[in-house]
């Protein structure tokens, strides 16, 4: 869950109202979020630094640290949490957005450049026209970037924002990608003109912005947004330009959101544009911009238009377990910033039509319209009731098997592991001497890194990679692990399946191929139900190219095959860095259930 540090002195300040911790504490409790911490900034520092604790000065600066719910992007920041406070308290009325009326003809252009989808394919813009900046309000515009990049940006991956001063630029703009010899600019807080390529080598070393040169690094193009001077106004998604830095005496604001994930480029934008405005000399008004893409579409920036839902009445207070009426309703959903009306169906039923705001990207469905009344109405007010039926818990048959089967493997001497589900393509397929057909493994969309491609589809090289990350433990090496691969099955609703397998690992001076055999047999007879007909002979010859050839089986069950045994081919060793010969098992348990 984000946490936010806010000075308590300037929240209560934009509260209007001065409270004891106690009292605050409360009202985050009613409101659905909670103050985590009290300390100082002082002390912030000191801990980051690892210092010795000391008395704290009188004057330091109290800082209340709020932990806030992960899709609650609007309080991610002082003002959005003072705003919601506010408006939940009766204080404020609930803030209605604009777009600037700005001629066409005026209106700021950001062209983009057919290059850019082969890096980041989608931007969005806006402008904060007049707006008034004091050190707090800047600061806590910094720090919104940093959350909404921490949080929904995943890190920059989706999403990078950018800032600049617009009286320093002159527009229209372009996006554009370019090859990296061919990018050239100042970098923020810099004073030396550095290439793309000599740049990224220049922020390795960068504590903060070295996380982020993964992202296009391998890239044959770079994202760069120009002026219409061609000054480079920022190389996302690692840094803007020296030129157009904002600073306390900005009064323009250009805001660019470069993105892979258009959906979540429109959130961060309106988020920004949404919580600031308030400082604008029009307060709530945001000036549009035209994105202008090169086949001749065309779209205008932020997109602040309200949304309407319309949810019935039981559908509110039916999960929650009160009784409302529907004036009771709408002014609850007015406190958590959703403007509501009630409305008659033509069969007599009551319905809720709910307005919901830009700044409220979390409101998805009837579910969430629920939440916000439950919250309003106060979590500790519903009355308790016992269930109307009576259930009793225990373990999935699944699971309940897999334990019996982990307790017989232990007893057979060999050491569970826990590994990763994710692992690299090469380790999945290549180095398993198996071949990628399509139609199996699940491939991560934006993997972290190469070593997170896909969802393993064979406990193999997790056992692998296990012997060779210990690869001075005294040897016999005997290891097992139960569970899940995921393997695509298009008859599934989300076209993919868990399977439950156990492994097992033996590695010696000599292969041990007598030793899995006696596990797989052991296995086998252990799971054979009295009244279950199985035939003694379930293993069959098998040509698995992990496996060296004529030392390898097939587990056989009801004529499907529902596993493999034997000595791990030489060269599976050797990509893994494994000098020692190998055996290994894997079972697939569910057909064994």
């Amino acid at each position: 869950m984000p946490t936010v540090s806010v000075g308590r002195d300037r929240l209560f300040e934009a509260l209007g109202e001065s409270y004891t911790q106690e009292d605050f504490e409360k009202l985050c409790f009613e409101f659905g979020i909670e103050l985590d911490d009290v300390t100082t900034e002082k002390a912030i520092i000191r801990k980051e630094r690892h210092l010795e604790g000391k008395e704290e000065d009188e004057d330091e600066e109290v800082i209340y640290k709020i932990e806030v719910a992960a899709n609650r992007y609007d309080l991610l920041c002082l003002e959005g949490i003072a705003r919601a406070l506010r408006i939940f308290i009766g204080k404020e009325e609930i803030p209605v957005f604009k777009i600037s009326d700005v001629p066409p003809k005026s209106m700021l252009k950001m062209h983009v450049r057919p290059e850019t989808a082969l890096v980041r394919p989608f931007v969005v813009c806006a402008v904060l026209r007049g707006i008034t900046f004091d050190e707090a309000r800047y600061n806590s515009f910094i720090d919104l970037q940093d959350k909404l990049h921490q949080n929904i940006c995943r890190k920059r991956t989706l999403v990078a924002i950018g800032t600049h001063d617009l009286d320093t630029i002159q527009g229209p703009f372009s996006y554009e990608a370019l090859p990296p010899p061919e990018i050239n600019f100042v970098p923020l807080k810099q004073v030396k003109s550095f290439g793309a390529n000599e740049l990224l080598e220049f922020y390795r070393s960068d504590m903060k912005l070295k996380k982020f040169l993964h992202i296009i690094e391998n890239s044959p193009v770079y994202p760069v947004i120009y002026d219409s001077n061609r000054t480079v106004l920022s190389l996302p998604p690692i840094i803007n330009g020296a030129h157009s830095a904002i600073t306390l005496k900005t009064k323009n604001v250009f805001i660019e959101c470069t993105a892979t994930d258009l959906t979540k480029a429109n959130i961060v934008l309106n988020t920004m544009v949404t919580m600031f405005s308030e400082y604008c000399e029009k307060k709530f008004e945001v000036e549009p911009v035209e994105v202008v893409y090169s086949d001749g579409r065309s779209s205008i920036y932020p997109d602040l238009t309200v949304s309407n839902m319309e949810v019935s009445l039981s559908d509110i207070t039916g999960p929650i377990g009160i009784s409302l009426e529907a004036s009771e309703v709408v002014p609850l959903l007015n406190k958590m910033q959703l403007r509501a009306g009630k409305s008659l169906t033509t069969n007599g039923n009551c319905n809720i039509i709910v307005s919901v705001p830009p700044t409220r990207s979390d409101i998805l469905h009837a579910r969430d319209v629920m939440e916000d009344v439950a919250i309003a109405y106060g979590f500790n007010n519903i009355p308790k009731s016992k269930p109307k039926c009576m259930t009793t818990g225990g373990q999935q048959p699944l699971n309940r098997f897999s334990d019996k089967i982990r307790a017989e493997v232990s007893r057979a001497g060999y050491m569970e592991v826990l590994t990763w589900v994710l692992c690299s393509h090469e380790e999945n397929f290549a180095m398993l001497r198996r071949n990628d057909d399509g139609e199996k493994a699940v491939i991560i969309a934006n993997p972290r890194s190469s070593d997170f491609e896909v969802v393993r589809t064979s406990l193999m090289s997790c056992l692998l990679k296990t012997v060779k990350h210990n690869i001075d433990h005294p040897r016999p090496v005997k290891i097992f692990e139960v569970g899940d691969v995921v393997i695509l099955d298009a008859a599934r609703d989300v076209g993919a399946a868990n399977n439950r397998r156990l492994a097992a690992l033996y590695c010696n001076v000599t292969s041990g191929f007598e030793e899995i055999l006696g596990l797989v047999e052991r296995i086998m007879k252990v799971v054979r139900a009295p009244h279950v007909q199985v035939s003694d002979n379930y293993m069959r010859p098998s040509n698995e190219p992990e496996f060296f050839p004529n030392r390898q089986c097939s587990i056989i069950l009801h004529e499907k095959q529902i596993g493999h045994f034997g000595i791990v081919h030489p060269e599976v060793l050797k990509k893994f860095g494994i000098p020692d010969p190998c055996s290994y098992v894997e079972i697939d348990i569910q057909a064994l259930l």
